[in-house]
């Protein structure tokens, strides 16, 4: 591919073009994936309310999570990370395999000290395959003397026909902190879990694979992960979708949030050391519907 970097740093958008129409679209407010689209099927959920302003978070795609989870006292909610501008490293570029990568970066700077006095800074390598999205992160901590710590996520909205005849794998006998019962710790029983209602839990120590059912055109999706041990599962349903001015109050079948990451427990990165972690998204086709388990949810802990 004959962009460079140079070309696309007066845009706003990133696109990764692999042929036979499959491509990735990153805005660079936030380095938020906004697109990704298999043989012409878009994979990802934008709300058709989303700001593009440059300052709010993009309501849906694929948000950067950094360096806070949920609401920060110093700071936005969910870091400053996908409200950032991000800077492009490696314009789009053809592998020798047919792949197409392209590099993203951010650094501290006076807005980011401003809130989080800090050095760092962050790579953000994206991959585009015939029908996988790969991820791949690295914090770095520059300084001589300072650790920090954070948390980090990929907030990934799924598009899907209808939220309800989703399934989730994977998560069996995890333990999980359900935010819509005021933070209490229960443990997952069944073997594949499935949305309902307002869902918002933060499933830790997950293992390294998810299955979601019945997303787009009645597919799959894996969702593989490396050194991201906690898994949350998020759906706003009717009411939360009604408190929400850049999420419309009807689309909330239409979407799933299955997001990896480091919430639980923060990471410590000593001073002059490096954090990785990766992620990928792989579409396939299934011959089967999975059965849903008749037997009890879940188990609250004392």
């Amino acid at each position: 591919m004959a962009t460079t970097a140079a070309a696309v740093a007066a845009t706003s958008v990133v696109v990764l073009d692999r042929g036979n129409n499959t491509t990735c679209t990153i805005n660079l407010h936030g380095a938020t994936v906004v697109s990704w689209r298999v043989n012409n099927q878009e994979q990802l959920f934008v709300s058709k309310l989303a700001s593009f302003d440059g300052k709010k978070a993009i309501r849906g795609g694929i948000p950067f999570v950094f360096p806070q989870f949920g609401p920060w006292s110093f700071g936005p909610q969910h870091g400053f990370a996908r409200i950032t501008r991000w800077h492009l490293d490696r314009a789009p570029e053809r592998l020798h395999n047919g792949d197409v990568e392209a590099i993203f970066s951010l650094m501290d700077n006076e807005f980011t000290r401003s809130i989080w006095n800090y050095q760092f800074r962050i790579t953000y390598r994206l991959i585009l395959r015939e029908k996988e999205l790969h991820f791949h992160i690295g914090v770095y901590n520059p300084s001589k003397d300072l650790s920090f710590t954070f948390n980090m996520l990929l907030h990934t909205y799924l598009k899907v026909p209808d939220v309800r005849r989703c399934q989730i794998t994977g998560l069996q006998g995890c333990h999980f902190i359900d935010k819509t019962r005021e933070g209490a710790l229960y443990q997952e029983g069944r073997e594949v879990v499935t949305v309902n209602e307002w869902t918002d839990r933060i499933y830790q120590h997950t293992p390294q694979e998810h299955v979601i059912t019945n997303v787009v055109s009645g597919r799959k999706m894996r969702l593989h992960k490396y050194n991201f041990p906690d898994t949350v599962i998020w759906n706003p349903w009717i009411d939360r979708s009604r408190e929400m001015s850049d999420f419309g109050d009807d689309e909330f079948p239409n979407m799933l949030c299955v997001e990896a990451g480091n919430v639980s427990s923060p990471v410590i990165l000593l001073p002059g050391t490096c954090f990785e972690a990766s992620q990928i998204l792989q579409q396939f086709k299934y011959p089967y519907n999975l059965v849903l388990p008749k037997k009890k949810a879940q188990r609250k802990l004392k």
